[in-house]
């Protein structure tokens, strides 16, 4: 795309390429940003394309309204498995989509407000940089449906703050608001919502008037050093997701989710 071309696809996000920034907005509001197969690939997409256009040099990532991503949409799971869309190939597209983040040559920006949760938390944290306004929060609620986390989640969260606040967030399912998930190092900064847009478009400027090179060295240099263990992760979440995918407990979960009352697990 030239500059200010913009593109908004069937799968539901924008990409909008300005100058030597590239803004990529998921764009179901009213899904608070949910995604499906069709858009972890359409993203992945797009983050490759942009991987290999030498006139971006800056990713701005977020979601449209009120929320970042609130993970997998459960709703669209029925339609794509008459398509003949498998588990295998719906963890495949977000892996592809988290791995595209990180192994970008140029940086990429989350500007994260409301929730990030499930596959969300992953696509978030594999950003080089991720600003959120005061009232969002990170959210891996798998185990409450009985899931467990994806997208590189048991990498990312670990790589930033450490086994145990991994093991709290994963194991226990509950809401880690911003000011604990900067204080634990999971978070860039964290803002006012009128505070939140100037700073992730100052961050942007800079970046994009810097290096190139440079920036992608420095960049593949500390990947190198934090997350030697995304690849394994990646695949430990695959399999592990794949099987959860087809329990018994997952039926459970998604249903009691659905007509909203308390899961009870019948295990193994």
């Amino acid at each position: 795309m030239s500059n200010a071309d913009s593109a908004t696809t069937p799968a539901g996000f924008s990409a909008v390429h300005d100058g030597k920034v590239l803004r990529v907005t998921i764009t179901k509001p009213k899904r608070k940003n949910a995604i499906d197969y069709d858009t972890m690939v359409a993203l992945g997409d797009t983050f490759l394309a942009a991987a290999e256009d030498a006139s971006v040099r800056v990713i701005v990532l977020t979601g449209a309204g009120a929320d970042f991503c609130t993970g997998a949409d459960l709703a669209a799971t029925a339609s794509e498995a008459q398509r003949g869309i498998t588990s295998d190939q719906v963890m495949d597209a977000a892996n592809r989509l988290v791995k595209a983040i990180v192994d970008a040559p140029i940086p990429v920006i989350a500007r994260v407000k409301g929730a990030a949760a499930g596959v969300g938390v992953g696509i978030a944290l594999a950003a080089d940089l991720v600003y959120a306004s005061e009232e969002s929060y990170l959210l891996l609620a798998f185990i409450n449906i009985g899931l467990m986390p994806d997208g590189g989640a048991a990498a990312l969260v670990a790589a930033a703050a450490g086994r145990p606040l991994a093991a709290e967030m994963a194991l226990l399912g509950e809401r880690l608001p911003a000011p604990q998930a900067k204080a634990a190092g999971l978070f860039t900064a964290v803002l006012a919502a009128d505070e939140l847009d100037a700073t992730v478009e100052a961050a942007a400027a800079k970046i994009a008037a810097g290096p190139r090179r440079a920036l992608e060295l420095t960049k593949k240099a500390l990947n190198a050093a934090t997350l030697t263990r995304l690849d394994a992760a990646l695949a430990a979440e695959k399999s592990g997701q794949t099987e959860l995918l087809q329990s018994p407990d997952f039926f459970e979960g998604a249903t009691a989710m659905l007509t909203k009352r308390k899961p009870v697990f019948g295990g193994i």
